[in-house]
């Protein structure tokens, strides 16, 4: 009985084994890690690249603050035609899926940016979209060509989620920063269809 406890206390025949079974959930660890930076890498690019596509499209096309688009600062507004835009007649304007913080509000246009958008990352829902039109002194008063105003538009991605797969397991899950794309709007805009 001595005999074969001192062998079986030599014996190296389940060694590999025992090793394996310690380093395994290393590696799946690693693995894991591996797979969920690069589906954050994934979701990071798609956001990206749908707030390039939105603002594209909203500088193309129709603007959510509709009335904007149809005022007449030099007739409406006072400002003398062919003179800049000041700020204080219009300084900016934020729209979400609901309204604009002034100057009416389009939902058409705003479902139409967030539809293009939905192109890139299917997932994105209209609550999470914001679009901020600002004046940077280009356009003016009485343009016969279309809008007097040609604001800087930034289409903005905000309160998004990521779940990684360790966190599915256990809930939760990682909040990304938000993600913006700008552009100036481009003089003529009118009805293009998406």
């Amino acid at each position: 009985m001595m005999r074969l406890l001192t062998r079986l206390a030599h014996s190296s025949s389940g060694a590999t084994a025992a090793e394996f079974a310690m380093v395994l959930p290393l590696l799946l660890i690693f693995l894991l890690g591996i797979i969920d930076v690069g589906r954050l890498m994934w979701t990071w690019n798609r956001a990206e690249k749908a707030t390039q596509m939105g603002v594209r499209f909203a500088v193309v096309t129709d603007m959510v603050p509709g009335n904007l688009a149809d005022y007449d600062f030099a007739l409406q507004g006072g400002i003398a035609g062919g003179d800049p835009i000041p700020t204080s007649a219009f300084a900016s304007t934020t729209c979400d899926n609901v309204n604009c913080t002034s100057w009416g509000y389009d939902s058409t246009a705003f479902t139409n940016i967030v539809t293009r958008m939905q192109m890139m990352m299917p997932e994105i829902q209209a609550d999470k979209v914001l679009i901020d039109y600002e004046n940077v002194g280009l356009g003016y008063a009485g343009d016969p060509n279309g809008p007097d105003v040609s604001p800087l538009v930034r289409v903005r991605l905000a309160n998004l989620d990521f779940t990684p797969l360790s966190f599915a397991l256990f809930g939760g899950s990682v909040s990304l920063p938000d993600f913006s794309a700008a552009l100036t709007m481009e003089d003529g805009v009118g009805n293009v269809s998406n």
